[in-house]
C-alpha cells in the first residue's frame, strides 16, 4: 500500500486514538506509575483526570489536520501550560513534567504499529509524525515549566529581599533600617520602597541606616547608600548612617567617596542618640539614692 497523504496523517492518527482510546490511557498511566508518577504530590484519581482530558482535546485536534502550533491546538496548549505550572509550584522535576507527555509515545506506537501490520510506509510516516508530535508538545511542556520556575524564584526572591530589609521603629518619629549583605541596585530599591513607606506611615523625623551587616562598602555600595540617603531627605526626613567601622571608612577614604553631608557614627546606639537630640529629646540620670 502506498504512503498516507501528508494531509490526512494526523486524521489518521486521530481515528486510531479514538479506536484504541481506553487502551491507551491505560498504558499511559501504567508507564508513569512505573516510573515517574510522585504519588506524594499527585493522587491517582487527579492523574487520571488529567490524562483523559489531555488524550480528549489531543484526539480533537489530530482530527483539524494542522501544526501543534496553529489555533486547532490552543486548547492542548492551555492544558499543558495549566500543567506545567501547577507541576513546578508542586515541586515536580522539569524530567517528572515533560515525562507527562513522553510517556504516552510507547502506548501510541504500539498502536500504530497494530494498524499498520505488513505496511512498512504507512508504519514509518505515522511514526515519525507522532514523535514529531509528542516531542513538540514535550518540548512546549518543559518550556512553560522553566518560565514557572523561573517566576516562583524570582518571587522568592523579592521575598527574601523584603524579610531581610525590616524598618523598625526605635522611638516616637525615629525609624532604623538594618542592612545585612550586600547592597545591589535591586535591593537598594527594595530598601528605598520599605524605607520611604516606613516614614510616611510612622511619620517619622530621622531614619537610621544601619550597615553593621554589609560585609565591604565600595563605590557602588557607597552609592545607593546615598540614594536612600537623598530618597529619605525628599521625604522629609533626616538620615544617620551608622555601623561604619574601622575598615569601611578606611576604604571610603581610599576611593574618595564624598559622605561629608551625611551624618555618620560607628554604632547604632550612637546614632540613636544623634536622633534624639535633633527630635529635642533629652535623658536625665536619675540619682542614685
Amino acid at each position: 500500500m502506498s504512503a498516507i497523504p501528508s494531509n490526512q496523517k494526523t486524521t489518521v492518527l486521530a481515528a486510531i486514538v479514538m479506536r484504541y482510546e481506553d487502551a491507551i490511557l491505560k498504558e499511559w498511566i501504567q508507564e508513569m506509575d512505573a516510573s515517574v508518577r510522585r504519588s506524594d504530590l499527585m493522587v491517582a484519581a487527579e492523574l487520571q483526570s488529567q490524562c483523559s482530558q489531555f488524550l480528549a482535546l489531543t484526539r480533537r485536534a489530530l482530527e483539524s489536520n494542522e501544526d501543534f502550533r496553529s489555533p486547532a491546538w490552543d486548547n492542548v496548549r492551555s492544558l499543558l501550560s495549566e500543567f506545567s505550572r501547577t507541576r513546578a509550584v508542586q515541586g515536580f522535576t522539569p524530567c517528572e513534567t515533560a515525562s507527562f507527555v513522553f510517556s504516552l509515545k510507547r502506548p501510541v506506537f504500539t498502536r500504530i504499529r497494530l494498524e499498520t501490520k505488513g505496511e512498512n510506509e504507512q508504519l514509518a510516516d505515522l511514526m515519525w509524525t507522532a514523535t514529531e508530535l509528542l516531542d513538540s508538545m514535550g518540548l512546549y511542556t518543559t518550556e512553560v515549566y522553566q518560565k514557572s520556575r523561573e517566576e516562583v524564584i524570582r518571587r522568592q526572591q523579592e521575598e527574601l529581599l523584603e524579610l531581610s530589609t525590616p524598618v523598625v521603629k526605635l522611638w516616637e518619629g525615629v525609624l532604623a533600617l538594618p542592612i545585612i549583605g550586600t547592597l545591589d541596585s535591586a535591593r537598594t530599591q527594595v530598601v528605598m520602597e520599605s524605607l520611604l513607606q516606613a516614614i510616611v506611615q510612622t511619620n517619622s523625623k530621622v531614619a537610621i541606616v544601619d550597615i553593621t551587616g554589609v560585609p565591604t562598602v565600595d563605590t557602588v555600595v557607597a552609592q545607593h547608600l546615598l540614594k536612600t540617603v537623598t530618597a529619605a531627605r525628599l521625604m522629609g526626613a533626616d538620615c544617620i548612617i551608622s555601623g561604619v567601622r574601622p575598615q569601611i571608612a578606611q576604604t571610603i577614604v581610599h576611593l574618595g567617596i564624598n559622605l561629608a553631608d551625611v551624618t555618620t557614627k560607628a554604632s547604632l546606639s550612637a546614632a540613636f542618640s544623634v536622633a534624639l537630640q535633633r527630635l529635642g529629646i533629652s535623658f536625665v540620670r536619675e540619682a542614685s539614692k
